[in-house]
């Protein structure tokens, strides 16, 4: 059996035993199968200090046994990950309590929201706020918190089944030349998105969730690049300086 592709950190004892950098070094390198003799060669460190490490990854759920291999005097244990991804639940570093409601809901049907992944979007970790502006970057931060729990945990799903799990992506750039023209973009926009929805919404049809969201590109001091004098937000308003757009 093959690692999954993604799975969710969404519980908070489970991501702290992944945090520490030696074992996060192990997840790295598990990425194909070894031993803890051989990964001890490799991070030059002693073999039982490696062993308890990989003793307590495997009871976090976070690596498995591959195959046994009977050596001189013991079993040498050959370990790999169990997913190619630990991807980390926003909200696991803002709920007192980690995982939410939609965690449950998430290990009863091994989807963390149905279908069209709507019952944990229903359920968002108390740290973020439910923000109705569609201009308001929380909102945005938000929307996308929720794509990353539910498109991960129903991706794992879809994996331990055989089964690919079908999404789609759309990217663009658009350079305004005002803030107020980042409004009617949006409204053109989501006028335009309705349109087709409607022309594609089947009744009784599986149903998808669609987000458009729009953020200012980075400059080079976001990206850690180097500001020039000829970079072009300097003749005019920043970039940054436009609303983010979420709907």
């Amino acid at each position: 059996m093959t690692p999954t592709e993604m799975t969710l950190m969404d519980e908070p004892d489970r991501l702290r035993v992944a945090l520490t950098p030696i074992r996060r070094r192990l997840l790295a390198r598990l990425r194909e199968p070894a031993s803890a003799v051989q990964l001890a060669i490799e991070l030059e460190l002693p073999r039982q200090r490696v062993g308890y490490h990989l003793r307590v990854l495997e009871e976090a759920g976070l690596i498995e046994l591959v195959e046994e291999r009977p050596r001189r005097g013991f079993v040498e244990r050959v370990m790999r990950v169990t997913a190619n991804a630990f991807l980390v639940d926003p909200g696991v570093l803002t709920s007192p309590n980690g995982a939410d409601g939609a965690d449950e809901a998430g290990k009863a049907d091994g989807t963390g929201g149905g279908e069209g992944g709507d019952d944990g979007g229903a359920e968002v970790a108390e740290g973020f706020c439910r923000v109705a502006d569609q201009y308001a970057a929380e909102h945005l931060v938000e929307v996308a918190a929720d794509t990353v729990r539910d498109v991960t945990r129903m991706a794992a799903a879809a994996d331990r089944k055989g089964v690919r799990l079908l999404t789609f992506t759309l990217e663009a750039r658009v350079r305004f030349a005002e803030p107020g023209d980042v409004h009617d973009f949006t409204d053109a926009l989501a006028d335009a998105l309705s349109q087709v929805a409607a022309r594609f919404d089947t009744p009784g049809g599986r149903p998808y969730r669609l987000v458009a969201g729009g953020h200012p590109a980075p400059g080079p001091r976001e990206t850690g690049g180097h500001d020039t004098s000829d970079t072009p937000e300097r003749d005019g308003p920043s970039v940054p300086e436009a609303p983010e757009t979420s709907s």
